[in-house]
């Protein structure tokens, strides 16, 4: 089962180098989730979930492997580096131990006591505690007694990048993270130059939030609260949004308008929708459940949320119809309120300005420590956190 999933990983393009094959088809992850199916253990997008809070979300998990294998790659390991993880569980840190060798070592942190427990004992009875070191504590003071590290490994998501993540790591180390930027995440590499952080490279993912002294969460603001038909909107450091009247405008009747730019079925919008938070300065989520859709109220639902431009007491969301050519899918925007029109024509816009200038590029991500001047500062979107200022660049 271990090599399917491991050519499944290589299929996908989610594995390139030769000791994260050796890795992934030696560690038994089957151990961490014994309540599990084994073949859904070792399918390559299967995530475990290992704890809920008491409201219900995920705040544990065993996450999928192809993730793993992806901020492993993101990493650039060696043998013999020094590396911290923060969000523990066991099986990520069997990886990096299995990568790093006998001369390195992995410290691996988490808030949780229950978890860092779980993760002891699935350690000891894979043989890699000896390489492991678990800690119990606050993951955005990270662990100083076993600094400096060359990586640091963070697999929670995280809305801002503490300080000690960057002190704690080696010039030229990288530090890769899932980093949310606008309700959008992403995990990415990002190599430290003296006190700034640089990403190489930019990928789509899905982590649970992150505890203690560096929880910030999306709030999420209902528009509709009919059970099973709920709407929202997703906020992270968005305006204050008029809710009396964006509940009048969902209500109302919408409109539409056609950008002109198709995506092949099997192509995803991620860097378009990172463009698109980039670009225009009121853009949370909506999301909505399924009856939100057969009621009518919105043409496209997501319970993650799409791209929603907020202007007063009108939106406007990013949708898809089909074309005429097989697997081609027009992009476009639903407008509703006053100056839904206005809005869609807006999003649309934007979206033509993403085919034209942006469709081959990709993101580079920069994080500042808070109080930089803004002249010192690269042109772009400026996200400022209680620690760090993040700017989103593009060609």
């Amino acid at each position: 089962m271990r090599d399917g999933m491991v050519r499944e990983l290589i299929d996908m393009g989610a594995v390139r180098s030769p000791h994260v094959l050796a890795a992934f088809r030696k560690v038994p992850r089957h151990l961490a989730a014994p309540d599990e199916d084994l073949g859904k253990t070792y399918q390559a997008e299967n995530a475990t979930i290992t704890k809920r809070d008491a409201t219900g979300v995920d705040i544990s998990s065993v996450s999928a492997a192809r993730v793993q294998a992806m901020q492993i790659e993101q990493a650039d390991l060696r043998p013999g580096m020094r590396v911290l993880e923060i969000g523990s569980g066991g099986v990520n840190a069997a990886y990096l131990a299995e990568i790093v060798g006998p001369n390195g070592l992995v410290v691996s942190l988490d808030i949780d006591g229950e978890v860092t427990a779980r993760a002891e004992k699935f350690l000891a009875v894979t043989g890699y505690d000896r390489q492991v070191r678990v800690v119990t504590g606050d993951g955005a003071f990270g662990v100083a007694e076993h600094a400096p590290y060359d990586r640091v490994i963070v697999t929670v998501q995280a809305a801002d990048i503490p300080p000690a993540w960057t002190e704690q790591l080696v010039a030229g180390g990288r530090l890769v993270v899932p980093l949310r930027m606008r309700c959008m995440t992403r995990t990415m590499p990002l190599v430290r130059h003296g006190d700034r952080l640089v990403s190489d490279g930019v990928e789509l993912c899905g982590f649970v939030p992150m505890q203690g002294a560096g929880e910030n969460r999306v709030r999420l603001v209902l528009l509709h609260e009919v059970e099973g038909e709920e709407v929202g909107l997703r906020l992270d450091g968005h305006p204050e949004p008029d809710i009396d009247g964006l509940r009048a405008a969902l209500r109302s009747p919408r409109v539409q308008t056609w950008a002109g730019v198709t995506l092949a079925g099997g192509e995803s919008n991620e860097h378009l929708d990172l463009w698109l938070s980039t670009a225009l300065d009121n853009l949370p989520l909506l999301a909505g459940k399924p009856g939100a859709r057969q009621r009518g109220l919105i043409a496209s639902v997501s319970p993650l949320g799409v791209p929603t431009l907020v202007d007063g007491a009108s939106f406007a969301y990013r949708t898809v119809r089909r074309t005429d050519a097989p697997d081609r899918f027009e992009l476009g925007a639903v407008g509703h309120g006053p100056l839904g029109q206005k809005v869609a024509d807006r999003l649309a816009a934007e979206i033509q300005v993403w085919d034209r200038d942006h469709r081959g590029d990709r993101a580079q991500v920069e994080v500042y420590p808070a109080g930089t001047p803004d002249a010192q500062l690269p042109a772009g979107r400026v996200i400022d956190r209680p620690q760090s200022r993040v700017v989103i660049t593009w060609p």
